[in-house]
């Protein structure tokens, strides 16, 4: 294969949609950052130029069909499990969109790549903020709380719910040595969970809480 102005540029281009989908992962944080995007971006262009030229009598895409396979064992590394929520999602689905453009550029699909580039720092820094406030919209939690084994008591905390603005979708109650551990899954604005973690924490009857 010749070394060809139009590789260069395929990989000047990858070099240059990858690094803009890492700075902004760079400027969060994130595990995936600057160096590894342009990596994951010019390394599927290279599959994919790579595919056309090897491929003389077989078909081309078993080769850039690979990537999105193997892209997905790397994207599977960026999440993890923190007690009971998942992180990483996000940087795993930009890993995955990072290889998609950089197969576009690869097969000479510049104009696309480059718009789905721009859509994407689109998605990634502006709808942040869309999501936090749909996040103080409604929020939920599961409340562990260990209370006194007390019909009355376990009654009271279950009114604060409502009281706080929760909605309430499960409870459940288990009695342990001598006390009872009460479950909540409860869903509102984080103002009501927040003036319930209040009243739980000034509440005698309360011995133990975690959420």
């Amino acid at each position: 294969m010749t070394l060809t102005l139009e590789i260069l540029l395929k990989l000047g281009l990858a070099i240059l949609l990858g690094g803009l989908i890492g700075a902004e992962r760079e400027f969060r944080d994130k595990t995936a950052g600057f160096r590894t995007m342009i990596l994951i971006s010019t390394g599927s262009a290279l599959f994919t130029i790579f595919s056309s030229g090897l491929a003389v009598n077989s078909d081309p895409n078993r080769i850039a069909a690979n990537i999105v396979t193997g892209i997905g064992f790397l994207g599977a590394g960026a999440i993890l499990r923190d007690g009971s929520r998942i992180t990483g999602l996000t940087t795993a689905s930009a890993i995955w969109l990072t290889a998609a453009i950089g197969m576009g550029v690869g097969g000479g699909y510049y104009l696309l790549s480059l718009v789905a580039t721009l859509a994407i720092i689109i998605v990634l820094w502006f709808f942040p903020n869309i999501e936090a406030w749909i996040d103080n919209l409604r929020h939920s939690r599961t409340y562990y709380i260990t209370c006194a084994l007390d019909l009355e008591t376990y009654t009271r905390l279950d009114a604060l719910f409502q009281e706080c603005g929760l909605r309430t979708h499960s409870r459940k109650r288990v009695k342990s040595d001598g006390s009872m551990i009460c479950t909540w899954h409860a869903a509102g604005k984080p103002q009501g969970h927040e003036r319930l973690i209040e009243k739980m924490l000034i509440d005698d009857a309360v011995t133990d809480m975690h959420f």
